[in-house]
């Protein structure tokens, strides 16, 4: 073979040391994130939601399981995309603060939940079994004794799709570079009917005015305040934990040359070429 993507991040640094081997990288157009679902106790509190975001410690996913080519995430847009909102803060990685929260929802001894992770490599979430593992030990030190379940990829999708989840990590690489990719196709209430893309079952009047206003213009400005109007809407009500935006990687021989990376992960060939 010429070449080959997904890299997982083990093999990151033995291809740098290759000479016979490029790596090429660049900022994805992605967003990793564990879905809570609201339509289940006790995710329907927003302090419980909070709280998780706070009990997970995403600096530590991106050094441990990225080998630092990721970026902590606090909105569910990448920063690759126009409106992205920076003035977001974030829920930092605060365990008292998760613990905090939980007394004040009622569950100062913590609960028991279920936490789904995905059985393939993704993108967006290159070790998504140990991932599962870091969040499951965050979220003990909180009380939250979530018990890792996993199936087959298609019946994962299947299952989650349908709601029978309580918290479930999956993600989602951005087709054409529009937020109305991301938030609409994922957040939206119109996305909450099964079989659902938007797994956390979030349902927000609000947030869907401000996308349906933003669907309707074609003035770029108007268009960006009410995606950054949206992102603090979903900060706010915290549906998910987004967990990391992962920067693409593909190897290729070093004779192989003039191949561009594609933000959507789209593979293009039209320039390349194999060197003698």
């Amino acid at each position: 073979i010429h070449g080959f993507d997904n890299l997982s991040p083990e093999y990151i640094e033995p291809i740098r040391a290759d000479p016979n081997l490029q790596l090429l990288t660049q900022a994805g157009m992605n967003t990793g994130y564990l879905a809570m679902n609201m339509d289940k106790k006790p995710f329907d509190d927003v302090r419980v939601r909070r709280a998780i975001n706070h009990a997970v410690d995403k600096q530590a996913l991106v050094d441990n399981f990225y080998e630092g080519l990721a970026m902590p995430a606090k909105n569910p847009l990448p920063p690759t995309l126009w409106s992205y909102n920076d003035t977001i803060a974030g829920y930092g990685y605060d365990p008292a603060k998760a613990r905090a929260l939980l007394a004040e929802a009622g569950y100062a001894e913590g609960f028991e939940t279920e936490l789904w992770a995905m059985p393939v490599p993704r993108p967006y979430m290159p070790q998504p079994g140990k991932i599962a593992e870091a969040i499951q030990a965050d979220l003990e030190k909180v009380g939250i004794h979530a018990r890792i379940v996993s199936w087959e990829w298609g019946t994962y999708l299947d299952k989650v799709f349908d709601g029978q989840h309580q918290m479930a990590l999956l993600g989602w690489t951005g087709d054409n570079g529009d937020p109305d990719n991301f938030l609409y196709v994922l957040l939206d209430s119109t996305a909450a009917i099964k079989p659902a893309q938007n797994i956390s079952f979030y349902r927000s009047g609000e947030l869907h005015d401000a996308l349906v206003a933003a669907r309707r213009s074609t003035d770029r400005e108007v268009r960006t305040r009410l995606y950054a109007q949206a992102q603090e809407i979903v900060h706010r009500d915290a549906p998910w934990v987004p967990l990391v935006h992962a920067t693409q990687t593909v190897v290729f021989q070093r004779r192989v040359t003039g191949f561009k990376l594609h933000p959507t992960g789209s593979k293009w060939f039209h320039s390349t070429a194999l060197a003698p």
